[in-house]
């Protein structure tokens, strides 16, 4: 009621005034409320892109789990597949009295090949291919005139990609060009 009475008591000039500055005090208040909105509205994009890169990365990374899970159990049996190519490369087919065991071994082989193969193990098997030490490892350099210098000239052991990814490198022997001969005694004199 004192409120009324001095609102009563003032001059229109005054209450003019006095409208004026609770409307800048209105406008003050909307201002702050916009910015806070604002700034609040900026803050729930941020937490939603966020999440959004969360569940990315989860996704990712249960895709990644599921490709790569077999990766050390096929690593595993690697050796087991060279031994076996081994013992066909060493064994002699003309040789009756092992032709049941290497029959054996062939399908064993195969069926080795065909299950790595179903799991998306691929062998690399780089000979007369340029070296690429992304899936190659050398183990020997050798002077060669047949192929052209960085070619890979023999495979001690095949490399394996498990879905495109390195499982273990090929180990290679790589051509380089033949050094100079130095000139005998017979050409000196």
């Amino acid at each position: 009621m004192a409120d009324e009475q001095n609102l009563d008591n003032q001059t229109p000039e005054e209450n003019l005034a006095a409208e004026a500055e609770a409307g800048n005090d209105l406008s003050a208040r909307v201002q702050s409320l916009e910015e806070q909105l604002a700034a609040a509205q900026d803050q729930a994009l941020r937490v939603a892109a966020e999440v959004q890169n969360v569940r990315r990365r989860a996704e990712q990374d249960v895709e990644k789990a599921h490709k790569f899970a077999l990766e050390r159990f096929a690593g595993d049996l690697l050796p087991v597949v060279d031994s076996l190519e081994r013992g066909l490369e060493l064994s002699s087919p003309d040789d009756e009295s092992i032709r049941p065991m290497r029959e054996g071994m062939e399908l064993t082989l195969k069926m080795f090949h065909d299950t790595l193969k179903r799991y998306q193990v691929e062998p690399v098997d780089p000979h007369g291919a340029p070296f690429n030490p992304e899936h190659h490892q050398a183990m020997a350099m050798e002077e060669s005139t047949h192929v052209e210098p960085g070619s890979v000239l023999k495979v001690f052991q095949k490399g394996y990609l498990l879905n495109g990814r390195l499982l273990r490198p090929a180990m290679v022997v790589v051509s380089k060009a033949p050094a100079a001969t130095p000139p005998s005694i017979d050409e000196k004199a």
